[in-house]
């Protein structure tokens, strides 16, 4: 634990470096010194071209299909904001209810990997390779759950059924939680991208809908506590949302990855498929049931499963 704690410590302290130069550069003071409203129409102006830069490039490049899934991805991360909005109000919220959200989310995203990842990537990989597709996809998932073991093991970070963790106090708890939370934002991100790739819509769409409803209280899971320790609520909210943003860059890996090297599609399915299973069989489901059996998110996450998997028939 000492060598994790360190590590958190010096990553810290670079950001905090970081930040702290950006700080200094003639470019910020000018900015600061405009009259606010000048100012956040400057950001906003610059947010804005910078991202016709980055959609009209990926266009360019890639085609429609790559700029629909790597929006797609940035919808689904910017969840995460939106789900840790109810710490603007509120300090805690009951056990039952958390659970019941967690649960929920579990069950749309064990739908959402059995009818948007797992069947189509069989179907794809029978294409290219006949009467084997199930094998390249069960292929895929054992790479996908030994990469998120891989990370687990490598990267600072403590679960969720961990942060009543003694030997930690509450301000590293909190920050080693929000790297776990980072750690797996990025294969479901990745997930959504492959959908895109395979060139279905319908699948793209059913699975970030999927990311986007479990990322909700992943975001009031991150923004609680760092309220309940005195953070500002709104920068609370501005971290929580900061942790979804990882998502984009692995639905971006994976949907331009899919497009250029089409053969790997029903692998890159099996992958995504079963980092979302460790996900949820690693951290969500034991974090439901940590104080005991909870009946509340057993129903949650059938109700979740019966919800997309209605969505992913009517969108078929």
């Amino acid at each position: 634990m000492t060598i994790t704690i360190k590590t958190l410590t010096r990553l810290q302290r670079y950001f905090e470096h970081q930040i702290a130069a950006l700080k200094s550069t003639e470019n910020y003071q000018k900015l600061l010194a405009l009259p606010p409203l000048q100012r956040w129409a400057t950001v906003a102006g610059l947010f804005l071209l910078s991202q016709l830069l980055v959609f009209g490039s990926l266009y360019l490049l890639f085609g429609k299909l790559v700029v629909i899934g790597f929006l797609a991805s940035i919808l689904a991360g910017l969840a995460t904001g939106v789900g840790a909005l109810p710490a603007l109000f509120f300090k805690t919220i009951s056990k039952n209810t958390f659970n019941s959200m967690l649960g929920a989310a579990a069950g749309v995203m064990l739908a959402a990997t059995a009818f948007s990842l797992l069947v189509p990537g069989m179907s794809y990989g029978n294409l290219i390779w006949p009467g084997k597709g199930i094998y390249i996809v069960s292929i895929g998932m054992m790479i996908g759950a030994l990469f998120l073991h891989y990370a687990d093991r490598q990267l600072p970070h403590v679960h969720f059924d961990s942060i009543s963790d003694v030997h930690l106090n509450s301000l590293k708890k909190i920050w080693l939680f929000i790297i776990a939370i980072t750690i797996h934002n990025f294969p479901e991100g990745m997930s959504v991208g492959v959908s895109f790739g395979s060139g279905e819509m319908k699948n793209g769409v059913v699975l970030a809908i999927a990311i986007a409803l479990q990322n909700i209280p992943e975001g009031l899971a991150v923004a609680l506590p760092l309220v309940g320790l005195g953070y500002n609520k709104w920068r609370a909210v501005g971290i929580a949302t900061l942790t979804g943003l990882v998502e984009p860059i692995g639905g971006l890996l994976g949907i331009t990855m899919v497009t250029v090297f089409e053969p790997i599609l029903p692998i890159a399915m099996g992958f995504a498929a079963g980092a979302m299973l460790f996900v949820i069989s690693e951290e969500i489901i034991p974090e439901t049931h940590s104080n005991g059996r909870s009946r509340y998110a057993t129903f949650a996450l059938m109700t979740g499963f019966i919800i997309m998997m209605m969505l992913d028939n009517m969108l078929g």
